[in-house]
């Protein structure tokens, strides 16, 4: 293992994190890291990661309460294995507007 991810948390330690605080949710998780070598979270090993949280219990949640839950879920890991997360914390409806008008443009 390269020195500079020894803290940097797999895809599948994250994966296995966000399914443990959101049980019954669709989740993707996306290593970004190799977007941000040379940024200075990334020099000390912490990774950048996407994640897509598809989730009832997100019904009625401001934007900040959904990403405050996400974040929940790694805040231990924070900053110091997980540096940066992007966000996605959608409902279920709201994902399926979107697949509904993705499908609708071809």
């Amino acid at each position: 293992m390269r020195e500079e991810n020894v803290l940097k948390p797999t895809r599948d330690a994250l994966l296995e994190r966000f399914r443990q605080a959101f049980p019954v949710a669709a989740i993707q998780v996306n290593d970004e890291s190799h977007l941000h070598v040379g940024h200075s979270g990334a020099a000390g090993g912490a990774g950048h990661f996407r994640v897509q949280v598809i989730d009832a219990r997100f019904n009625g949640l401001q934007h900040t309460a959904r990403h405050r839950l996400v974040y929940n879920a790694v805040s231990d890991w924070m900053p110091s294995r997980v540096h940066a997360l992007n966000i996605s914390a959608m409902t279920p409806e709201e994902a399926g507007t979107l697949v509904d008008h993705a499908t609708e443009s071809f």
